[in-house]
């Protein structure tokens, strides 16, 4: 079976579960058996195959264990009133005019302090976007608002599955990807800013802002230590705490706070803390239900079955000949040219954010020496161009969550203005560094 043979039905199978609505799992499961069949007939035996599959787990052991702690945390902060007291007071500030701008701000933000893009579009999305019905805004322009504002926070947390994988696989510091991660955002974050604000002047004349304060109010205490496991994340990152620590703190934190503020009885603790914080009350277990270690099993086994296949590749050598095309584009154009073209073609074929950060990583670590620079490559390209693709479930789950149309994707603009101002940099200092070399 050739490499081009083992690559097409692989993909056959990604695009089977996409057209049938099965499970990404099945296709990534009956990839690794194409892979490890593909190693048999390269002459390896069934032994090292296994071995290489593990050694690609053992690389994001870590990662895994943190699954089970982030899973807990969004939980907590639903149990201990945590997203609740930052959703009311966020509410100040809404006005229609400016609310895609609000939209854009606020899921950044809460993406930011919980590390996932699923989770915030559940939470602060469902509201967002709730709330731009009520006020008359376009659905597509705030859906375009949430889906950036989600994959902002998601790309640069320090409690991002996302950044966290891309640091194992970088063997680069976390923080130090976050602080390079705003550097290189700003512009295009600026950009986005003033594009969401003029999507909002002129709209949103129909209603009234619903009572969310109320709505939370009746279940939830909602003063200042509400916001304690939040401020502990923040306060305890400023001083680049190992990040399960951090984690471990606010939860602690957040079950104190459910149990002696919000009067959480001790045994719906433990439960929360598997399936899920739920709400006897229908719509306010719409808006905040959710969380758990539980939810957390699916990510946590595409990332473990996604990790084998870097072993069988580096093994089998199946991407070779990609990895020299992709190479050849980056000496071109530019290594983040490279990473960009990798970025996109993964993306159009993984579904999924897991998928095309492992296959980027794998087939750009060659081209880029340096892994500081491969990991902020990787950052802004292959984390934030899955959401654009409008089969990919980055994108599609988000917007379906909240009841936005997939049209609302090119309206996502920071997702694509922060690769192609990355890419125009690229080629502005490749273009200046002759001219610098030859007055040296």
């Amino acid at each position: 079976m050739s490499e081009k043979w083992t690559l097409l039905i692989f993909l056959l199978l990604l695009a089977s579960c996409l057209i049938t609505g099965a499970s990404v799992l099945y296709a990534l499961a009956g990839g690794w058996l194409l892979f490890f069949l593909y190693g048999l007939k390269k002459g390896l035996t069934p032994k090292e195959l296994f071995t290489l599959s593990m050694k690609g787990v053992k690389r994001i052991r870590s990662i895994l264990f943190t699954f089970v702690l982030i899973g807990m945390i969004t939980a907590v902060w639903r149990m201990a009133g945590t997203i609740p007291y930052i959703t009311v007071q966020s509410a100040a500030f809404i006005s229609p005019s400016g609310f895609v701008l609000v939209t854009f701000l606020l899921c950044s933000f809460v993406s930011f302090l919980m590390g996932t893009s699923l989770g915030t579009a559940a939470t602060m999305g469902v509201i967002c976007l709730s709330v731009a019905n009520a006020l008359g805004v376009s659905a597509l322009h705030a859906g375009g608002a949430m889906l950036a504002g989600v994959y902002f926070g998601d790309r640069c947390s320090p409690m991002s599955t996302s950044a966290l994988l891309v640091a194992t696989l970088t063997e680069t510091d976390i923080y130090t990807n976050i602080r390079l991660m705003l550097k290189t955002a700003f512009f295009p974050f600026l950009l986005s800013c003033a594009l969401f604000y003029l999507m909002g002047t002129g709209s949103g004349t129909q209603g009234a802002v619903p009572d969310i304060g109320a709505l939370f109010g009746q279940a939830f205490t909602l003063n200042w230590m509400a916001f304690l496991p939040a401020a502990v994340i923040l306060l305890l990152s400023l001083f680049r705490v190992k990040v399960q620590l951090s984690m471990a703190v606010s939860i602690l934190l957040g079950v104190g706070i459910a149990l002696f503020v919000q009067r959480v009885p001790l045994a719906d603790i433990p439960r929360f803390l598997l399936t899920g914080f739920s709400a006897q009350d229908a719509q306010l277990n719409k808006l905040l239900g959710g969380g758990g270690i539980l939810s957390m099993a699916r990510t946590g086994a595409i990332v473990a079955l996604s990790a084998t296949y870097s072993g069988l590749f580096e093994g089998t050598g199946l991407l070779d000949r990609l990895k020299g095309g992709i190479e050849k584009i980056g000496a071109a154009a530019t290594p983040f040219a490279g990473v960009l073209a990798t970025s996109v073609f993964t993306a159009l074929i993984g579904f999924n954010q897991t998928l095309p950060v492992m296959l980027t990583h794998q087939l750009c670590k060659d081209m880029v020496k340096d892994r500081q620079q491969l990991a902020i490559m990787m950052e802004n390209s292959v984390i934030v161009i899955p959401p654009l693709i409008p089969w990919s479930i980055a994108g599609a789950v988000p917007l379906v969550s909240v009841g936005a149309p997939l049209a609302s994707i090119p309206f996502a603009v920071f997702l694509y203005l922060l690769p192609l101002w990355r890419l125009g940099v690229s080629i502005a200092q490749k273009k200046k560094a002759p001219r610098v070399s030859a007055g040296a």
